[in-house]
Formats: structure tokens, C-alpha cells, sequence
């Protein structure tokens, strides 16, 4: 298997484990993954590169502002697909 591919596998995975984060409602879950996550020892911040901080920053800026769209109104566009 190539990086590439490898990248991409990982990629999709973070994205079905953030999918999967943001819809448990079960806190004996969430402890587990913060326990992991402070095992780990490391700051997920200092993994990303320059342009996914830039890209969060952005996004930190524009909910400063109030340029965002609520968790409800999402969920209502989305309904149809549940």
C-alpha cells in the first residue's frame, strides 16, 4: 500500500471517528477517548500542519463574529438523511 493510500485510509477514518464522536450522547464514552487522548501525551494541535491551523483559526474568528450556523440548522438540512 502506497502513502498515499495510507493517508487517504487514515483520513477517512478521522472522519467516521469525528462522525461517530458527534453523534454519543454517552459520556462513558467520551471519558475513554479523553483518557486516551491524555495517555497519548501529545497535543493534537502541534500534529497539524500550517494549513489545517490556519483553516481552524479562521473558523475561531468567524464564530467570534457570530458567522456561523447552529448545531439545530445543520441538523435540520441533514434530517432528510437520517
Amino acid at each position: 500500500m502506497d502513502i498515499k493510500l495510507k493517508a487517504m485510509n487514515i483520513e477517512a477514518t478521522k472522519l467516521e471517528l469525528m462522525h461517530l464522536l458527534l453523534q454519543t450522547q454517552k459520556k462513558s464514552v467520551l471519558t475513554k477517548l479523553q483518557k486516551v487522548f491524555e495517555e497519548e501525551g501529545t497535543d493534537w494541535w502541534d500534529d497539524m500542519n500550517k494549513e489545517e491551523k490556519e483553516e481552524i483559526e479562521t473558523g475561531l474568528a468567524q464564530a467570534d463574529k457570530g458567522q456561523f450556523t447552529s448545531q439545530e440548522e445543520v441538523m435540520k438540512r441533514f434530517d432528510k438523511w437520517r
